[in-house]
């Protein structure tokens, strides 16, 4: 097989969360773009109408279905929605996530923990388990989990954001271990400061900026369409032996002294 055919989706059925903007359209767009009927999803019908039209009108195969990922009942509706709308699921990036607070860890309240520990591990913990049962039908599957360099180095103030995160590489690895005998494959994904709105309020602190592109061996932040790249080898057969891993795209940012 080719590597063009290896990075194929062609027939192969992709759910991408929070992927109305920023780092989730721009995989939603470049699974698109392989062949991969792709799923827009995020709380927002009218957001993810406009990007699966947007999808469409380029000649790619698109439907928008909210869900607010935090609610078991809208959990529950994009997987079986997605399987009556295209027959299953192949492919699930758990991209979406939230950070509602920056600070030290004692100023955080109950409710912060809660709301994120809900939303970056609970969710991409239960869609996942939702999809299972499709992936084995379909006699496989890739599961790709968007975590974040927070996960593996603590930063200053996103103490909660990185914990949750880094739960999520734990899951992803059990997940590995346990579903394989499924040909089910998980791997996660670590972006480094990547130019999106969830992260405007480090970008455009201009001080701020300059100080952390300089602890970037790259010299610059990322941007979502850097991302694409090792979405599209996890999703693909071209990836079929990777499993379990943890990726980073950060432009150096760990190896940085």
């Amino acid at each position: 097989m080719s590597i063009k055919q290896a990075l194929s989706l062609e027939g192969k059925v992709a759910i991408v969360t929070g992927s109305s903007k920023g780092i989730g359209k721009s995989i939603a767009q470049a699974l698109a773009e392989q062949g991969a009927k792709v799923v827009i999803s995020s709380r927002s019908q009218e957001s993810v109408d406009e990007v699966a039209l947007e999808f469409k009108a380029e000649g790619y195969e698109a439907v928008g279905i909210a869900c607010h990922i935090g609610k078991t009942e809208e959990r529950e509706q994009l997987i079986q929605k997605t399987i009556a709308h295209y027959g299953g699921v192949d492919i699930l990036v758990n991209n979406a996530a939230i950070n509602p607070v920056f600070g030290p860890l004692e100023n955080a309240g109950d409710d912060a923990f809660d709301k994120i520990m809900s939303v970056n591990l609970k969710a991409p913990w239960i869609l996942s388990n939702l999809a299972l049962p499709s992936m084995k039908e379909r006699g496989g599957g890739s599961i790709i989990n968007i975590a974040s360099v927070e996960a593996l180095h603590p930063g200053s103030g996103l103490g909660l954001y990185s914990a949750s995160k880094a739960a999520l590489v734990m899951l992803t690895k059990n997940q590995a271990k346990e579903w394989g005998q499924y040909g089910v494959r998980s791997n996660a994904l670590c972006p480094g400061l990547i130019k999106t709105k969830f992260s405007a309020a480090l970008w455009q602190n201009e001080k701020m900026l300059q100080k952390l592109e300089k602890s970037i061996p790259a010299g610059r932040m990322g941007m979502p369409n850097e991302m694409n790249g090792i979405v599209g080898l996890l999703a693909s057969s071209a990836g079929a032996y990777m499993t379990g891993g943890v990726y980073t795209a950060d432009g150096g940012y760990m190896i940085a002294g």
